[in-house]
């Protein structure tokens, strides 16, 4: 079942329901229908409206860029960026690379699906948090480590997580 998604939509009186937002992205997508190479570029932009990409959206792109839904849904398993799921407003990466596994990243990542009560590549029911592994954040000597939205969290215990996730619902995100 597709949800509503009208967090993006930021003019008042605007009706972004879902069938409107894939109106938008049909026209959108349909100014580009022939030109070499604009498939990634029409994705980002229909994700940016969308907020994810489902098979709808997949669907309505290929349609509008007339070439094989095959051919979008390709692009949008290959690349990381592109998600199928609704998105989170923070993104937890908890690196698994060499260093983090060693020094306890498995029980980071057990620890947060605890807490957060979901699965790796999976969102929070609330939509704050998608949580992802990483193979290497580039932290190793600060292992184990992990991120949100970029901001790196340095020799991270199963203790801390709560503390950390905290900062995230009161909004007074720091660096740790």
């Amino acid at each position: 079942m597709m949800k509503e998604n009208t967090e993006h939509c930021c003019c008042e009186g605007c009706d972004s329901s879902p069938e409107t937002l894939l109106g938008r992205i049909g026209e959108l997508a349909s100014e580009y229908r022939g030109k070499e190479g604009s498939l990634i570029s029409v994705l980002h932009m229909a994700q940016g409206i969308y907020g994810y990409l489902p098979l709808e959206v997949q669907k309505t792109v290929a349609d509008a860029l007339d070439i094989p839904l095959s051919e979008v849904s390709g692009v949008v398993s290959f690349y990381s960026f592109f998600s199928t799921q609704p998105r989170g407003e923070h993104t937890i990466r908890v690196c698994l690379g060499t260093a983090c596994y060693v020094r306890g990243g498995k029980k980071i990542s057990e620890r947060l699906q605890e807490l957060l009560d979901v699965k790796i590549g999976d969102t929070t029911e609330d939509r704050k948090f998608t949580l992802e592994v990483a193979r290497c954040i580039g932290a190793c000597g600060l292992a184990p480590a992990m991120s949100i939205d970029g901001q790196v969290y340095k020799q991270v215990n199963p203790d801390k997580l709560e503390q950390i996730l905290a900062r995230y619902y009161d909004g007074h995100a720091e660096r740790s």
